[in-house]
């Protein structure tokens, strides 16, 4: 095993840190992964940087193991290195390397304010859970660490810092920090000249560099190295690729960074990624960000998908276990999904709400997890489960609705990804019967996230000179991928229908539950 010739990604998701290592071919070779969950401390979504370095560590020592199991090998370096994470966030850093201010991830909905001072102020659409949002909200608190942030960063940032020491992301990622200008694959300069006549700081001082994929963004040092693998295996000098983020990683892992191409990434929370050729109107519910490659991509991005069709599932699970029948988890994933597949189109009358969080296109800062049925309604476990599914696709599909009715954008080809597709064809036919359209899952939609960054990692490492991303990924990735494409049937898609306008109506039903529970 010539491990001069692989590629690693690793990405740090919500619910889990995985590594995986490709081949030549770009073909999944071994692995790695570390489940951890964010934690709610002091009204703050955070994950402790403790928390951060264990589950790092032990993922890269998995991937280790694997490949010793695998191939007799000692993983001493590999050809390069790529890592994205969560996007946004605030991770803020004095001028000696001191973290200001706790984790602040995408999930919190505490920077409402500055959202929307910011959106009016430069006429672009800024989420709540952007860097900026929340750099500026602190501003708004007066909180007293603003005034000695040196370096402002993401999760991702935050790694490729501590493996490289360079202070750089790749542009994707950086879209999700404050607005990219796409023709200069840099931060928009008329906006960071308003941001500073309106808190007189220069955020060109504190933000990281800006770079397209395919740029070598610095090499892993020997502390970098270090920090990755304790154990004092991994050499330094593995050259490594511009960060991105997990929006990123998901376009690249599905061939989905062309105009007019699309995808969903549906795990811990759920995102669609339109890549297209035309400016949009500011609407609250799309941000726009860019692909890896700096082009302007039109996102909806939910903050909330499958947590709670994890804890239905580990409730199946406890009750497994109390009768003496216990259930491998990934078997009863399936059994349940599948289940999924028998139930009524409209779910019968039942309705839930999957609101681990605040949700911003439906305007609710706090969530609630909700769970409702008429007298009448056919209580049976296909519904059940059904309800559960439909509900973890129904707010990205009234986000979806904004693009495809109110600004036309067409889409050529949508791609699923992520642990809601794991299971053959349930989660696939589910947002097909969401979106009105054909669905295709890769053979390497499982692998989501990790698989992209390692796929980043690849065009930056044997790319010709000027082979652009989507000519890689055309060319010499998917060209024979397998792939299965499923349109859901009439049935389907009108049940969809029925089952979201009832959701709409009960959403009333959500905000009470925020104010009273």
């Amino acid at each position: 095993m010539d491990l001069k010739k692989t590629a690693l990604g690793i990405e740090l998701g919500s619910t889990r840190i995985k590594a995986v290592l490709i081949d030549e071919r770009h073909r999944p070779i071994a692995s790695g992964d570390f489940e951890w969950e964010n934690q709610l401390v002091n009204g703050v979504w955070t994950y402790s940087m403790d928390a951060v370095h264990t589950g790092l560590q032990t993922c890269f020592s998995r991937l280790r193991a694997d490949v010793r199991d695998r191939y007799g090998a000692e993983l001493d370096t590999v050809g390069a290195i790529g890592v994205s994470a969560m996007m946004h966030g605030y991770l803020p850093f004095d001028r000696d390397g001191r973290q200001l201010a706790e984790f602040r991830t995408w999930r919190n909905t505490i920077t409402g304010e500055a959202a929307e001072k910011l959106t009016a102020l430069f006429g672009f659409n800024i989420p709540q859970r952007w860097s900026i949002a929340h750099l500026y909200q602190a501003i708004l608190n007066g909180e007293e660490h603003v005034k000695d942030i040196a370096f402002l960063t993401t999760l991702a940032g935050y790694i490729h810092w501590r493996l490289t020491g360079e202070k750089l992301m790749g542009v994707g990622e950086a879209s999700g920090m404050f607005p990219i200008d796409s023709a200069a694959i840099d931060y928009d300069e008329g906006m960071i000249r308003k941001f500073k006549a309106l808190t007189g700081i220069e955020l060109r001082a504190i933000l990281p560099k800006v770079l397209p994929a395919g740029a070598n963004a610095g090499e892993l040092t020997e502390a970098g190295a270090r920090f990755l693998d304790p154990s004092g295996t991994l050499r330094p000098g593995v050259p490594v690729a511009p960060c991105e983020g997990d929006a990123g990683t998901g376009m690249a892992a599905t061939n989905s960074v062309r105009v007019r191409t699309g995808n969903v990434s549906a795990g811990t929370s759920d995102f669609a990624m339109i890549v297209t050729d035309k400016p949009l109107g500011v609407h609250r519910e799309i941000d726009m960000v860019t692909t890896p490659a700096g082009a302007p991509v039109a996102m909806v991005h939910c903050n909330n998908c499958t947590s709670d069709i994890n804890a239905w599932v580990g409730l199946f699970s406890s009750f497994a276990e109390a009768i003496g029948a216990p259930q491998e988890k990934g078997k009863l994933f399936t059994l349940l999904f599948r289940k999924a597949l028998e139930g009524q189109a409209d779910c019968g009358g039942l309705m839930s709400f999957n609101y681990y969080s605040g949700e911003g296109v439906t305007d609710l800062d706090e969530g609630r997890c909700v769970f409702a049925r008429m007298q009448n309604a056919d209580f049976t476990l296909a519904n059940f489960m059904r309800t559960h599914l439909l509900s973890a696709l129904a707010t990205l599909k009234i986000g979806l609705d904004i693009l495809t009715q109110t600004e036309r954008v067409e889409i050529d080809k949508l791609y699923g990804h992520g642990g809601f597709f794991k299971t053959p064809e349930v989660g696939q036919r589910m947002l097909s019967a969401a979106v009105g359209a054909p669905v295709s899952v890769m053979e390497t939609a499982g692998e989501g996230g990790p698989y992209g960054m390692a796929l980043l990692a690849a065009y930056m490492l044997w790319k010709d000179a000027d082979e652009s991303l989507p000519d890689y990924l055309d060319n010499r990735v998917f060209a024979a991928a397998k792939s299965s494409t499923l349109m859901a049937d009439e049935r389907d898609v009108e049940g969809f229908d029925v089952f979201l306008g009832r959701y709409r109506k009960a959403l009333a039903v959500e905000r009470a539950a925020v104010e009273v529970l």
